[in-house]
């Protein structure tokens, strides 16, 4: 009986900028190894990877996702395997297609209707980190004093919406981490012990950082980014069973900074921070004997991408060098002992097991 590899996929958080370096790194994967990402038994997407995850989750092809990025149309798609086609055929032909990415940029700037933000965004969770500081990130330690946030995630939750089939994407095993904003505990929509949602919802919660954009309430209570627990969440696929994780972040990079302005350090330190948390959960899943395969930005990457990770004018460039600096280091790895996923093997997890619907 043939055994077949099984994968996860962790794609970290990393703003607009963070998006397309996700989707050009994405890209060159699936072009250097010949395996598709929406085959993957885990997919686990946190803040702009969540954005990036559940379009992958639903099977909408990374070359066409670099093509919308990149302000293309359908017609200039290489589609491989015909996923293309039978989106733009979904969507009512490669025209509609076309304007549909035109319109949904997803990363829009819209105010959300409420009341002014006086005060910490969320007194709750603002208290809880005072009594106990230590069982919680230094970030959910700002998250509750920052201010509400006055920027409307629902361009992010339409973007998704439009895109994806149904109210969560096809796929068992698609998770998007948020953040309680009541007390800072890490919640993964589409896990069985997380609250029901939409993948709209769950997908705008995960991305809603706080003192930016307003938070997202699902079932009575209020969320926000999941970058705020971690900015990667790889620990969450540790006692699944898999043989090999890939997790693309964004915000770390191996690539040491050497001076710069006071900018550039606090950026360096950032990413330092980052790498830190990346490192400790990839030792949790290389101890129960997962192989874990990182990919960060190399320092070409980091430099194009800049501090502004909400920068829209960038998109274009880091996608297009993400893409190249990807392709690069994996086929550095080719003859080594870093495992690799198969090429276009069909995904493992147990069929019928579907994430949780919406409540109707």
């Amino acid at each position: 009986m043939m055994s077949f590899m099984k994968v996860g996929l962790v794609l970290g958080a990393g703003g607009v900028v963070g998006a397309s370096w996700l989707i050009g790194a994405l890209e060159a994967l699936a072009a250097e190894t010949g395996w598709d990402p929406s085959s993957a038994d885990h997919i686990v997407g946190t803040s702009a990877g969540s954005v990036v995850g559940s379009l992958v989750a639903d099977g909408i092809a990374p070359e066409y996702l670099a093509a919308y990025s990149s302000g293309q149309t359908v017609s200039e798609v290489a589609d491989v395997d015909g996923r293309v086609a039978k989106l733009a055929a979904r969507m009512g032909g490669p025209r509609e297609l076309d304007a549909l990415a035109r319109q949904m940029g997803g990363d829009e700037l819209r105010l959300a209707f409420a009341p002014p933000p006086i005060g910490p965004g969320s007194w709750r969770l603002a208290l809880s980190t005072l009594r106990r500081p230590r069982s919680h990130a230094a970030s959910a330690l700002m998250a509750g004093w920052l201010p509400r946030g006055v920027v409307s995630t629902g361009p992010i939750s339409e973007l998704v919406e439009t895109f994806v089939a149904g109210e969560w994407p096809d796929h068992p095993n698609y998770w998007a981490v948020a953040t309680d904003y009541r007390d800072g505990h890490r919640v993964v929509f589409g896990r069985e012990d997380a609250p029901r949602a939409g993948v709209g919802d769950a997908v705008a919660a995960s991305c809603a950082i706080p003192g930016f954009y307003h938070p997202v309430t699902v079932d009575g209570r209020r969320y926000v980014d999941g970058g705020v627990c971690s900015l990667s969440n790889l620990d969450l696929l540790a006692g699944q069973d898999l043989d090999l994780v890939i997790c693309l972040n964004p915000t770390s990079s191996l690539a040491e900074a050497m001076g710069g302005n006071p900018g550039e350090r606090f950026g360096a330190v950032m990413r330092s921070l980052s790498g830190r948390r990346l490192g400790h959960e990839a030792r949790k899943l290389r101890a129960e004997g997962t192989e874990v395969l990182l990919v960060q930005p190399t320092r070409d990457d980091v430099a194009e991408m800049g501090l502004n990770l909400m920068a829209r004018g960038r998109r274009v460039t880091v996608l297009e060098r993400a893409r190249r600096t990807t392709a690069l280091a994996l086929r550095e790895l080719r003859g080594t002992d870093q495992l690799l996923p198969e090429r276009n093997r069909p995904r493992t997890a147990a069929p019928g097991k579907r994430a949780p619907r919406a409540a109707a």
